[in-house]
């Protein structure tokens, strides 16, 4: 049985892919660093597309998003050209922190189960004087 994808999600894939091509090829604000869309969601009436993207350093997101959101009509009239649809959606570049999210509770898992190895190594060692005090009295 085929499956079967909704048109919607269909566009925002060729969206995804052809943006990317294009912010690559075509925007040439050196202001413009290293990025990755890692998703497009596009409306069911595909009127409106929200573009998710990431940089490589964090701290140029706001510049990133700027670039982005002033080169949006530009964009739109090239995707226009690139696709066959009656209305090319309106795009809306938005920051996707949840990279950013992920690798902060990486590191706060990383940490618990650190500090859980640790407490547990301290108990280890405590049990095994325990023990070790225990057979020293037997021997008397």
């Amino acid at each position: 049985m085929a499956h079967h994808v909704p048109r919607h999600q269909r566009v925002a894939d060729q969206i995804q892919r052809e943006l990317a091509q294009l912010i690559r090829d075509e925007v040439r604000d050196t202001r413009l660093g290293m990025l990755t869309l890692t998703a497009v969601r596009v409306s069911p009436d595909l009127s409106h597309a929200k573009v998710f993207f990431t940089t490589m350093d964090p701290a140029q997101h706001a510049v990133a998003q700027e670039v982005l959101s002033g080169a949006a009509s530009y964009l739109r009239s090239l995707l226009s050209r690139l696709m066959r649809l009656r209305i090319t959606p309106q795009l809306h570049f938005v920051y996707d922190e949840s990279i950013e999210r992920g690798a902060h509770m990486g590191a706060v898992i990383s940490a618990a189960l650190s500090r859980d190895a640790e407490l547990r190594g301290e108990h280890a060692d405590e049990g095994r004087d325990a023990d070790e005090a225990k057979t020293g009295e037997e021997r008397d």
